[in-house]
């Protein structure tokens, strides 16, 4: 992958089975860390004595995961090389009383998570996935992945308005999903139906984190086959990106660095949390790995001052029907190469010496980029890029893939561009 970056078809079609098999952060999680055990890598516990001994590891805590690698003979204070992504998607989550309904449906409560495209949402065939937690202490992820649910639209004979005011949701009343007919509590029982679909005992569950998914699998689209539709590649394509990038970097000679794939949960509510980017969970990471290698403070300190990361999210492709909305001189295109994000106000990371970085990077890699800055009178978006940087005080460049429908239950990307980005990040990890 470091001579010359080109379409891999390949590429394209393992990050589609991706998308599908991780429908919730945690199962994203699963997968990632399937793919590092089968490249070598062994997973540690937070709670164990970490050893300094070379080679792959990875720590999971809920639907966060931080894997690296640890070349032989490398020193207390060898810089990491990190890429950033997260896990989570905008959607909508089961609430803590699941079972509602009226007039004779049966519905599910659910909560808006993040900042989605309610519309997207409506008309659609919905499965509903996550993690449960039961009664000694463990976990259980739960996949049901075929039409369960469905938000129903009004029928516009029900709200002529649509067509001169636009439509307009309400998210407490318009977005509870129908799974059913009968009387809501006693016919509804979400959770027992789970536990039957998960093979486990009634009453097992305690507690619950779920969310609803698009049961329509990732397809290619156009007349040449050169687009990728799909649920959640934000920010799952560039999670997928890392972990194929990690465990190439894993397989290289002469590492200098320390390659390092973090994957977040939580950047779509604001990356507070125990397993967000703006928590505890990389830096205690990288310092554990310091310490466990013989290194003092001061190791800490020289590994942090070297390292570098790359936060990888998805941006914004300019729109052919709203390029008003966009900056004039800042088009990206989708199959154009990977995006630079830049932003003054340190909405994103980048600064010029980040750009070198990036630069460089994709010209091992053969790979061509593009640059992206929001239109001046339109709010610009954040990613963990920002948060890293202060955080643990590591130079941060905020970079991505070019994408429409940002943000829906069904997003757009170029065929190629997944892999291209893929070759930078290798490119970037081998330092």
């Amino acid at each position: 992958m470091r001579t010359s970056a080109r379409f891999d078809r390949g590429h394209t079609d393992d990050l589609m089975s991706f998308l599908a098999a991780s429908p919730s952060p945690y199962h994203a999680v699963a997968n990632v860390a399937e793919r590092l055990e089968k490249a070598g890598f062994r997973q540690v516990a937070e709670t164990d004595a970490w050893d300094g001994t070379s080679g792959g590891k990875y720590v999971v805590r809920g639907g966060a995961l931080i894997a690296w690698f640890v070349p032989e003979g490398a020193e207390a204070h060898t810089p990491f090389r990190i890429v950033g992504a997260h896990t989570d998607s905008p959607n909508l989550r089961v609430k803590p009383l699941p079972d509602t309904g009226a007039h004779g449906w049966r519905q599910v409560a659910v909560e808006i998570y993040g900042g989605p495209l309610l519309n997207s949402w409506l008309d659609r065939d919905l499965g509903l996935a996550g993690r449960l937690s039961l009664k000694d202490g463990s976990t259980r992820l739960v996949d049901v992945d075929r039409p369960l649910l469905r938000v129903p639209q009004l029928a516009i004979h029900l709200d002529r308005s649509v067509s001169s005011d636009g439509l307009k949701l309400d998210k407490q009343r318009h977005l509870q999903p129908i799974w059913g007919l009968g009387d809501s509590v006693r016919d509804g029982d979400l959770i027992g139906f789970l536990e039957q679909e998960a093979g486990l005992a009634a009453g097992e569950v305690t507690g619950w984190d779920l969310m609803v998914h698009s049961v329509e699998a990732p397809a290619y689209l156009g007349r040449d086959r050169e687009l990728v539709a799909g649920p959640r590649m934000d920010n799952l394509l560039s999670v997928h990106a890392g972990t194929v990038a990690l465990t190439a970097a894993a397989a290289s000679e002469g590492l200098d660095c320390i390659p390092v794939l973090a994957a977040f949960d939580h950047e779509e509510n604001g990356s507070q949390s125990d397993t967000g980017a703006d928590g505890p969970l990389l830096g205690g990471v990288l310092e554990r790995s310091v310490f466990a290698r013989g290194g003092s403070y001061e190791d800490r300190a020289r590994a942090f001052a070297g390292t570098l990361c790359l936060s990888s999210d998805t941006g914004h492709a300019v729109h052919p029907n709203y390029a008003e909305r966009h900056d004039p001189t800042h088009h990206p295109r989708v199959n154009g190469g990977p995006i630079l994000k830049v932003n003054v106000n340190n909405r994103y990371a980048t600064d010029g010496s980040g750009r070198a970085v990036f630069a460089a990077a994709c010209e091992r890699a053969g790979v061509p980029f593009q640059s992206f800055v929001s239109h001046n009178s339109m709010p610009c978006g954040t990613t963990i890029g920002p948060i890293t940087a202060a955080r643990h005080g590591i130079r941060t460049v905020d970079i991505g893939v070019a994408i429409l429908s940002m943000h829906s239950a069904r997003e757009l990307c170029g065929a190629d561009d997944p892999y291209l980005l893929t070759n930078a990040l290798v490119a970037f990890l081998e330092g």
